[in-house]
């Protein structure tokens, strides 16, 4: 298990919340930036956690359904908007499980796990 500043994200925000929804976590990453040819390119990541405890209903991982990646995209397309990013930009999850005591069985983050940004 690693925190995102482990990752190499530096977060910037947390919480954002507009009237299509809230992004719990924004950062930044530096990457390479295939369409404009730079190396080492600023890239703005908008980071959902999503915490599921036990499996019933599906993994944390599961959670983020059609439906879901359909809002993030709308909040994440609003929030690129607010802050004139013109730079590239992308969504990941976190997907947390817990045992039925509270505790981390699983922590993953998935970079890129929305499409179609």
């Amino acid at each position: 298990m690693h925190s995102l500043a482990e990752a190499g994200l530096e977060i910037v925000e947390r919480n954002w919340r507009c009237r299509q929804g809230e992004i719990d976590i924004v950062a930044r990453d530096v990457g390479p930036d295939y369409v404009r040819g730079i190396q080492d390119a600023a890239w703005l990541v908008l980071v959902e956690v999503r915490t599921r405890r036990g499996e019933t209903y599906g993994s944390a991982r599961e959670s983020v359904n059609w439906r879901k990646q359909a809002k993030l995209r709308t909040v994440a397309e609003a929030y690129v908007q607010q802050a004139a990013w013109t730079g590239p930009w992308r969504i990941d999850v976190v997907a947390v499980q817990v045992d039925g005591s509270g505790r981390v069985v699983s922590l993953e983050h998935i970079r890129n796990a929305v499409r179609g940004v």
